[in-house]
């Protein structure tokens, strides 16, 4: 023991980084704070909802995608002078989180992430309106955060559900399966899933011949509501489009309808982010780290908290000199463009500061298409035939932004 403690010390104080000791290099690094805010009670992470593992559902929380994009950024941020930290919580009531932002925000944070609802991601949008802070929605695909509530300092990693039934009724159109049967539930979240996908039909071609209200259970007074094959017996289709926010329902749709056509929307054939099958673009790597560290497969949810660390990290190094409240303007320059695996550069629509980005067409097990699908184009980005172009809707923030990106 008398001669290894003195080797240790030996090789401790010879360590470097850069040509600098790791204890002094670690002292001058600048600790840039990111919040990972998380509702509790969220019904997107129910045990039932996350045993299932339903198509286009979170598998788990978001916490482990985060740190490994932390991880993966962690030496070129080293050499920019810089450290990420992620601080995770949460609330038992979105009422709280505006306390809880404004909170994080008087303790230094900037930066949050935000898995929730909607509802919340509205809440803590009206809650920082008039701070420096960045605000990273992960999870929420709710069109109107996109357009009526859209502000400035709100970014949307995850695609608006227009941009997935737009993948969807492009891919339909492609097929040439254009005679569509429409299941759908009349909960608040589905009506506005329905809607989206009205919008999308309209702008591709799309036929609807039918819409039909259905009932999750087995009450047998509510038998023409929760029976599939009532619901799709008399109808003339080429295919059936389940309006399922949540999956529960649809995944009881394919092989229980008469005829014999495929099932798409939450079930079967879904528009989905990201899939752990993609097999290009580096897309096998991300994966394979993702579940060396978290133990499952990667989805579209852990996908975008993993993207808006990256995001976080690949605009503070741009950066000549880091200036915090500056980084929306390099976030939104027009040459701000990243990697995502998934074979397009990415970045941000600058009226409502939605990532761009390509929607995988999915079953179970593998990746069928990628929209934009062959043969959709866009003058400008192709990527812009997916959700809401330029001058479309209530919101555009490009007038209000100083860097002005196509």
């Amino acid at each position: 023991m008398k001669v290894i403690r003195p080797l240790l010390a030996c090789c401790a104080v010879g360590l470097t980084f850069m040509g600098l000791p790791v204890a002094a290099l670690s002292a001058e690094l600048q600790t840039v704070n990111i919040a990972l805010i998380e509702y509790e009670e969220d019904p997107r992470y129910k045990d039932n909802i996350i045993d299932a593992r339903y198509q286009a559902q979170p598998w788990g929380r978001l916490e482990v995608a985060a740190k490994l994009a932390i991880k993966e950024s962690r030496f070129a941020a080293q050499k920019k002078g810089v450290k990420f930290e992620l601080d995770r919580q949460s609330v038992s009531e979105l009422s709280a989180l505006p306390e809880l932002i404004q909170s994080l925000e008087a303790q230094g944070t900037q930066y949050f992430l935000l898995d929730l609802p909607g509802e919340g991601v509205k809440q803590v949008a009206q809650a920082s309106k008039k701070s420096s802070s960045l605000l990273f929605n992960l999870s929420a695909l709710d069109n109107n955060l996109r357009n009526e509530y859209c502000q400035a300092n709100l970014l949307h990693i995850a695609p608006s559900r227009r941009m997935l039934t737009d993948a969807m009724a492009q891919y339909l159109v492609a097929k040439k399966w254009k005679e569509v049967l429409v299941l759908y539930s009349e909960s608040e979240a589905d009506t506005r899933y329905l809607k989206s996908l009205q919008t999308s039909a309209k702008k591709f071609g799309v036929d609807i011949v039918n819409e039909k209200p259905f009932k999750l259970g087995n009450d047998p007074r509510q038998r023409y509501r929760n029976n599939i094959s009532l619901l799709t017996a008399k109808d003339d289709y080429d295919v059936v489009y389940v309006v399922d926010h949540s999956g529960e329902f649809a995944v009881d749709v394919p092989y229980s309808i008469i005829q014999p056509r495929p099932v798409v929307g939450a079930a079967g054939l879904v528009a989905d982010w990201w899939h752990w099958a993609w097999e290009r673009n580096g897309a096998p790597q991300v994966n394979k780290r993702f579940m060396k560290k978290g133990k499952r497969q990667m989805t579209g949810y852990d996908w975008s908290a993993w993207m808006a660390v990256k995001v976080i990290a690949e605009g503070v190094l741009r950066q000549e000199t880091f200036a915090p409240n500056q980084l929306l303007d390099t976030l939104l320059d027009k040459e701000f463009k990243l990697d995502g695996a998934k074979g397009y550069p990415l970045n941000f629509k600058p009226w409502n500061h939605q990532l761009r980005q390509p929607v995988f067409l999915t079953s179970l097990n593998r990746v069928i298409d990628r929209a934009p699908v062959e043969g959709f184009l866009h003058p400008v980005n192709n990527l812009d035939v997916l959700g809401n172009d330029r001058g479309e809707g209530q919101c555009d923030l490009s007038k209000s932004t100083a860097s002005g990106a196509k």
